[in-house]
């Protein structure tokens, strides 16, 4: 697997770490001192940014993470990048199910760790957001 491959897997198993509400995900892409920023938050340390996951799941009903492209520059055992990414966020209102969506990109740092690559730092920009009514039934 190329660098860029193993790049991509490390932010889908992170999009999907997220949507499953699986911590073991994360724990194998995010490295000990990793530092996650965004619109009103910075969280430091791998214990607890995985408490992020349970505010999604305190937050949302259902999430989705989709991975769209990846611009990195990789420097050795270090990379850096943009990831651009979608995040459909659903949550039940007194209105019924809506649909919270992002058009995200995230400010990457990487470092290879063995044979896998970790963030180091993500910083969570969100280009625009829509908030629809949910009309599937789905779960």
């Amino acid at each position: 697997m190329s660098d860029l491959e193993a790049l991509r897997r490390t932010a889908e198993r992170y999009a999907l770490g997220a949507d499953r509400r699986d911590k073991a995900l994360w724990r194998e892409v995010l490295a000990d001192e990793v530092e996650i920023t965004g619109p009103g938050f910075a969280i430091s340390g791998l214990e607890a940014n995985l408490g992020s996951i349970d505010h999604l799941a305190q937050a949302f009903t259902a999430t989705r993470h989709v991975v769209h492209d990846m611009d990195v520059r990789v420097r050795g055992d270090r990379a850096e990048g943009e990831t651009r990414s979608t995040a459909e966020h659903r949550m039940a209102t007194a209105e019924g199910d809506m649909l919270l969506v992002w058009a995200i990109r995230y400010q990457d740092q990487w470092r290879r760790e063995g044979d896998s690559w970790k963030f180091t730092r993500r910083t969570l920009i969100v280009d625009w957001e829509e908030l629809r009514a949910l009309k599937g039934t789905g779960s």
